[in-house]
């Protein structure tokens, strides 16, 4: 991607975050950064476009109800993707393509990264670039698309020194 830096707002809603991981901002930005760099263009936003996006770092309870209103589903998850761009829609003329939000539940990441073996850090770079992907009209309902989209991911978090999220833990 070239052109300006992409805005991203980051919003640390849960104090949880704060103390689980005290660079979530800063990594939420440098994760949302590499997926808009290496992916942007083949979404099909033009060379160049102004992007803004925004990252909420919240608590399950909050996650829960976004999902409930949302989605009709009644429980926390890890991250929910709010996409305000329809992919290849063209960019209005000098101004930004607002792409949507990302919001991560701060107990379900930490929960996850203990079950499979991995840092905070790690598993929130892993779910902001999975979030900032779906804004950018990636999708995994089909075999095809989850294979495209985790060797996306695996190359995007490779880039930020973030190991394989897919591999065979033992």
């Amino acid at each position: 991607m070239s052109g300006p830096d992409p805005e991203i707002a980051v919003d640390i809603v849960s104090g949880a975050w704060e103390s689980a991981c005290t660079d979530a901002a800063s990594l939420a930005r440098a994760a949302a950064r590499s997926t808009l760099a290496r992916s942007s263009t083949a979404a099909g936003l033009a060379p160049g476009a102004r992007i803004e996006l925004s990252v909420v770092l919240t608590s399950d309870t909050e996650q829960r109800r976004l999902n409930r209103d949302w989605r009709g589903v009644d429980r926390s998850t890890n991250v929910l993707a709010f996409p305000a761009w329809e992919a290849a829609a063209p960019a209005p003329p000098d101004a930004p393509v607002l792409l949507g939000d990302v919001v991560l539940a701060c107990e379900t990441v930490l929960r996850e990264a203990d079950e499979q073996h991995k840092t905070p850090a790690d598993h929130l770079s892993h779910l902001i670039v999975h979030g900032v992907l779906h804004l950018l009209g990636y999708d995994h309902g089909t075999d095809a698309e989850a294979a495209a989209m985790e060797r996306r991911e695996i190359s995007i978090l490779a880039s930020l020194g973030v190991a394989d999220p897919y591999r065979r833990i033992m």
